[in-house]
């Protein structure tokens, strides 16, 4: 081999960020065991960071719209809201536009369902705000597209630790820190540059909860991506769109804590991995060629940047993008709705009698049993009527690089076997994507364990593999024959 290829795209590109950061005393009870429910401060701001993309030869196709929001779940109605008043405003296709969480759990859980509660009445006129400023953002952002180049790296990060931990002494599975699990450490990221090679802004797939921050924590908060944005930003000089993998039995080595300085720490670690990944990065539009032996006291091989041909130049310009939508089957034992509202309403009586005992340990335990029962009727109640629950994704070729968005929460092993399957190619996977239903969809091999991933989940085994052959096949066609392994 006398060259080394890296992956890239070519396109027209520009990038917007706005604060969307809610009102402090705003509902933000996230976690079962809390015992606050409005946010008394902010730890750093809720952003949306918003990436507009056209393709070179505006035939191809239309523009693509991939918005990141700092939240950790937004009901299906506001993320159809959102991108329906962004379609509207720009022409753009409604398909064509992906509205991606960060799963931050700090950001408290922004649903009109819960109104009715403690700073609950800040919810809705967020929420309307938000649809409007998000499509003021991409407004903004639209008139400043220009000729792009993205190079795309692969990078190393550990903050990421496998999270179904056994308890040996309870005898049960506990979500936390499982230092003998796997865990994918692979951070993919993206440099966008104009023309003249002037960065335009970065991008970053990593899978990794942000649950730094649980129940003791009362700030809105980003969680680590905060503070991997700012280590980024500051040395880059241009905003970071972070987009989160698939990351379902994936967690911070330290998280659940209340501190927000170790969120920082961790956000860190991220951060310095992206700019260690990026200064590896060559110039747009080269690939590194040997250019020969030179006689020192060895003889020596020579590795020169070299500009690629028209051709390359083209292929890195490739534009297929479409949506998929795959039937999934839902598990036999799904709960019911009668049974979880029974179950939620026994909870609500031992919690009136913990209050009345003020035993606080009881509190907190039966509101941990209410809110999940809460939950379960959130999901139930958001289910497609049937045997089925179709779920559809957004699929790309762009350039070099596969970019695949989806909805609900996956583990790390889909992004790691259509990464297999398709290298040398990067697979940009993110998850949580315009929908956070039908929730976690596990690998079939975690069922009947006892937990918590698979215990909520709605479909049934073997749905994972299901997606991933789905989504392999799709991908398959769109590639010419040459490229297909």
């Amino acid at each position: 081999m006398n060259s080394f290829k890296t992956p890239q795209s070519r396109c027209r590109a520009s990038v917007g960020r706005c604060d969307i950061t809610p009102p402090i005393g705003i509902y933000h009870r996230m976690w079962g065991a809390a015992l606050h429910d409005r946010a008394t401060g902010v730890h750093r701001p809720l952003e949306a960071t918003l990436l507009w993309l056209e393709p070179l030869a505006p035939a191809t196709g239309p523009p693509q719209i991939i918005l990141s929001l700092d939240h950790c779940i937004l009901d299906a109605a506001e993320m159809m809201n959102i991108r329906e008043s962004i379609a509207s405003a720009t022409g753009v296709p409604y398909a064509n536009i992906q509205v991606a969480l960060s799963h931050t759990h700090g950001s408290g859980w922004m649903s009109r369902t819960r109104s009715h509660l403690p700073g609950g009445e800040a919810i809705g006129p967020y929420l309307d705000h938000l649809a409007v400023r998000l499509t003021q953002l991409a407004e903004e952002t639209r008139p400043r597209a220009e000729a792009a180049s993205i190079v795309y790296g692969i990078g190393r990060c550990n903050l990421a630790a496998h999270r179904d931990f056994w308890d040996v002494e309870r005898a049960t599975f506990a979500c936390g820190f499982n230092p003998e699990g796997p865990a994918d450490d692979t951070l993919l990221v993206g440099r966008v540059t104009n023309v003249s090679g002037k960065p335009l802004a970065t991008l970053v797939n990593y899978a990794c909860h942000p649950t730094t921050l649980a129940w003791e924590n009362t700030l809105i908060s980003p969680d680590w991506v905060g503070a991997m944005r700012e280590v980024i930003e500051t040395h880059e000089g241009v905003h970071c769109l972070f987009l989160q993998g698939a990351s379902g039995d994936l967690g911070p080595r330290e998280g659940f804590v209340g501190d927000p300085a170790v969120a920082d720490r961790n956000g860190r670690q991220v951060g310095f991995a992206v700019l260690s990944t990026l200064a590896t990065l060559p110039p747009a539009g080269t690939e590194y060629r040997y250019a020969g032996p030179v006689i020192s006291g060895a003889t020596i091989g020579t590795w020169n940047h070299e500009p690629l041909t028209e051709h390359e130049l083209d292929e890195k310009a490739a534009w297929q993008w479409g949506q998929l939508t795959v039937q999934l089957p839902y598990r036999h034992d799904l709960p019911t709705i009668e049974h979880t509202t029974a179950e939620r309403e026994h909870w609500m009586i031992e919690e009136s009698k913990a209050i009345e005992t003020g035993d606080e340990k009881q509190i907190r335990n039966c509101r941990a049993q209410i809110e999940q029962r809460t939950r379960q009727l959130t999901r139930l109640n958001a289910l497609v009527h049937g045997d089925t629950y179709p779920i559809t994704l957004h699929l790309g070729i762009f350039g070099d690089a596969i970019w695949i968005f989806v909805p609900g929460e996956l583990y790390q092993a889909f992004q790691t076997t259509l990464r297999e399957r398709f290298a040398p190619r990067p697979v940009i996977v993110t998850t949580l994507t315009n929908d956070w239903q039908p929730g976690y969809i596990p690998p079939a091999c975690t069922y009947g364990y006892g937990i918590y991933q698979e215990i909520i989940a709605a479909t049934a085994p073997g749905c994972m593999e299901l997606l991933i052959e789905s989504i392999s096949r799709r991908i398959k066609k769109l590639l010419t024959p040459t490229d297909c392994r």
